[in-house]
Order: C-alpha cells, then sequence, then structure tokens
C-alpha cells in the first residue's frame, strides 16, 4: 500500500473526530427533550431553535446583531493587539522598562477583563467605548506577556550575527528579533482573541443594546429561551471559526516557518 494510500484514512480521521462530540450533544439533546418534554421558556428543541434562527436570519436582526458584535470584537482586538505588541516589544529590548511595566502587568493579568465592566459604565456610560474598553482589557495583557517572553527568547548569536553582517539596530530588531517572536506572539493573540470574544458577549449583556449579549438579555425577558440558545451557538460557531479558520492556521504557518514544529505532513 502507497503511503498516500496509508495516509487517507488518518486524514478522514482528523475531520471525523472533531464532529463526534458535537454529533453526541445533538443525540442527547434531541433524546432529552423527547423524554422531558420541556416548555419553550426553559429548553427549546432542535427544530423550535432552527425555526428561530431561519427567522433571525430572514428579517435581518441576527446578522445586524453579528454585525455589531464583530465589529466591537474587531475594534478592541486590533487596538489590544497593536498596543501589546509594541509595549511588548519596547519592553523585551529596555530592560528598565521591563522591570518598570512587567509587575502591573502580571497584576492585571491575574483580574478577568469582565471584571472592570461595572466601573467601565460609570466611567463611559452604555455603550461601544464600554465594551472596547473591557475587551482591549481582556487581550492587552496577554500579548504583551507573550510578546516579551518572545522577545527574550530570541538568542543574542542572531542579533550578533546579524549586526556582523552590517545591520543596524532597526533592521536588527524588525528582521530578527520581531520574526523571532512572532510564534510567542502568536500564540498570547490567539488566546487573547478567545478571551475578546467571550468578554464581549458578557459586556454586550450589560453595557449594549445591540449585538449578540444583547439579543440573548432581551430573550430572557420574554422566556424565549429558543433565541438565547439559537444565540449561544451563533456565538460558538463564530468563535470557533475565528480560531480555526484564521488564527490556528496562521499560528501553525508562523511556528513551521520559525523552526519550532514540523509539518505532520510527509510527501508520499
Amino acid at each position: 500500500m502507497s503511503a498516500a494510500a496509508r495516509r487517507l484514512p488518518r486524514d478522514h480521521a482528523q475531520w471525523i473526530l472533531p464532529i463526534i462530540p458535537f454529533a453526541t450533544l445533538v443525540v442527547l439533546w434531541v433524546v432529552g427533550w423527547q423524554i422531558a418534554q420541556p416548555t419553550l421558556a426553559t429548553m427549546p428543541s432542535i427544530g423550535q431553535v432552527w425555526e428561530t434562527v431561519a427567522r433571525l436570519s430572514g428579517n435581518g436582526e441576527l446578522w445586524s446583531n453579528i454585525g455589531a458584535s464583530l465589529g466591537r470584537w474587531a475594534l478592541g482586538f486590533v487596538v489590544g493587539v497593536i498596543t501589546g505588541i509594541t509595549l511588548g516589544v519596547l519592553a523585551g529590548l529596555v530592560p528598565t522598562l521591563a522591570r518598570l511595566l512587567e509587575p502591573p502587568a502580571t497584576f492585571f493579568t491575574a483580574i478577568s477583563g469582565i471584571v472592570w465592566l461595572p466601573l467601565a459604565i460609570v466611567w463611559f456610560g452604555l455603550g461601544a467605548v464600554t465594551v472596547t474598553f473591557v475587551i482591549w482589557n481582556s487581550v492587552f495583557f496577554l500579548v504583551f506577556a507573550g510578546t516579551l517572553l518572545g522577545v527574550r527568547s530570541v538568542q543574542p548569536v542572531y542579533e550578533d550575527a546579524a549586526r556582523t553582517l552590517g545591520a543596524g539596530r532597526a533592521h536588527v530588531v524588525m528582521r530578527v528579533v520581531v520574526p523571532g517572536a512572532m510564534p510567542y506572539i502568536l500564540s498570547s493573540v490567539r488566546s487573547g482573541a478567545g478571551f475578546a470574544w467571550r468578554a464581549l458577549i458578557a459586556a454586550e449583556i450589560i453595557g449594549a443594546t445591540t449585538g449578540l449579549g444583547a439579543m440573548i438579555y432581551k430573550a430572557k425577558e420574554f422566556f424565549r429561551s429558543d433565541t438565547i440558545v439559537a444565540g449561544v451557538i451563533v456565538i460558538a460557531i463564530l468563535g470557533l471559526a475565528i480560531d480555526m479558520l484564521v488564527l490556528a492556521p496562521l499560528e501553525r504557518r508562523t511556528v513551521e516557518r520559525w523552526g519550532l514544529v514540523t509539518s505532520s505532513r510527509r510527501p508520499a
């Protein structure tokens, strides 16, 4: 049997195995609902959730809330990543700055971003600024710590070699230090994206009038568990899609590029 033929079952398994837990949950949901027959106020059936998704999609409410949530997430996430990487690189290059910033960064990393929501509402009121601040808070300290660790992990021999070849300080930073720290940076960015998404939904439940979190909160007032479950499923699918389709491949290519891991695929 050729190597390509042997690899085919493994490729199928890589796609099938992650589906099994979700299929199991669906089966348990269907069987459990048929046995308990709960009211719509407590737990909807799969059919009711599907009808709700179709209705919310048809009238545009779901898409507008998805757009609002993604827009807020993107803004807070991008600002958090840019500021975290910038200060992390600077702190990694300047030991005095690292000694100044690392203790408070470690202190605030231990505090969940959503904890700041009540105070943010007092500062900024209900709206996009409050939500963006909470998301930024959930991303910045993770990315800062990951970037600082990445810069410190770059072996001095690489910097010395670049300088020996005539590279200036700026060239060494941009072509040696930052690329060398990139695996750590992207790992922290990936973690920060997940924390930001969770913080976004929690912040929208309290501090916004639009978005998926706000949609769920409004549905609670009318005991519409079908809308709540539909919103939860959409939130989970979006979070999974962002991680699997964007962040995970980007992180994998980066660590492969810099030699920390090798691709699991081998030529036939």
